[in-house]
């Protein structure tokens, strides 16, 4: 029996409709008839019952069916498996994001799995103050960060989300009690600072040097990671714009998250090694295009 026969014969036995059957396999209804005579001359018995009303499943019909579907659905399932290693969607895919963004691209992780459930998703976390060293590292295969990145070795792709920025600050901080600050109050407390090899132009999107009004955002403590920044923080030393993705993952009693009403939003985007761009790459990409919800 050749395959394309094994697949007439499972599909009418689901329809039990000749003409379903032809129109979801896109036959000519004859070839559905003259492949089912074929087999049942071949196996020497009626396959399917047929009168002017009905078709449906001989006993000998269906004990076939049982034995065939499982065999079928293996062979299918080889060959997409096959044909997937082929086209290079198969393996493992890394993505680097913030520990506080997972739920955010949540979406366009989802569509990738569904799309390519031969491929290994794994998932790592970005430290912020170097937001670029796993991508060149080889340990990420595609971040996603926010802009601007002028980096001449990678690649941006397409947007995957918004953020809002809010002042984080101690408990019994003076801005604790406010409803909400500007970015100018910045230029009253001393601000907290990353350590590098996070580019100045990137931090500056977040943090920038200084007020609207121009008077210098003083920063006195740096940090590596956002633990210690938030542990900083808690001590009144220090105030620092945060994503509002951290007020909600970190809430803590010591530390109050006050919206910033003229803070810039940040974009993010996927980013990804430029000479690394794998078929696997693209086919995240394209996931995070038909999954984009607009902003």
């Amino acid at each position: 029996m050749e395959l394309r026969d094994i697949e007439i014969f499972l599909k009418l036995a689901e329809e039990l409709h000749f003409g379903r059957t032809a129109e979801h396999l896109r036959v000519s209804q004859a070839r559905v008839s003259q492949s089912i005579k074929q087999q049942e001359r071949r196996i020497g018995g009626a396959l399917f019952e047929r009168t002017s009303r009905r078709v449906r499943l001989t006993p000998l019909g269906e004990r076939l069916r049982d034995r065939l579907a499982a065999g079928y659905g293996e062979i299918m399932a080889g060959i997409d498996e096959a044909t997937a290693a082929a086209r290079g969607h198969a393996g493992t895919l890394t993505v680097g994001a913030f520990d506080t963004h997972h739920t955010e691209i949540a979406a366009v992780l989802d569509l990738f799995r569904q799309r390519h459930p031969q491929c290994e998703l794994r998932l790592r976390e970005i430290v912020v103050s170097d937001p670029f060293g796993g991508l060149r590292a080889g340990r990420i295969d595609i971040a996603v960060l926010w802009l601007p990145i002028r980096e001449p070795d990678l690649t941006v792709g397409p947007h995957t989300h918004t953020e809002r920025l809010a002042l984080a600050v101690a408990a019994d901080h003076p801005l604790a009690d406010r409803d909400q600050v500007e970015m100018e109050d910045l230029g009253d407390y001393p601000v907290l600072g990353l350590d590098r090899p996070i580019p100045d132009y990137l931090f500056e999107m977040h943090t920038p040097l200084v007020t609207p009004a121009g008077r210098p955002i003083r920063r006195a403590h740096t940090v590596a990671t956002l633990a210690e920044g938030l542990a900083a923080i808690a001590t009144g030393a220090v105030v620092s714009p945060v994503g509002v993705h951290v007020a909600v993952t970190r809430s803590r009693r010591d530390i109050t998250f006050v919206p910033i009403t003229d803070a810039p939003v940040l974009q993010y985007a996927a980013v990804w090694r430029s000479a690394n761009e794998t078929p696997l790459v693209r086919a995240f990409v394209q996931a995070a295009l038909d999954a984009r919800i607009p902003a």
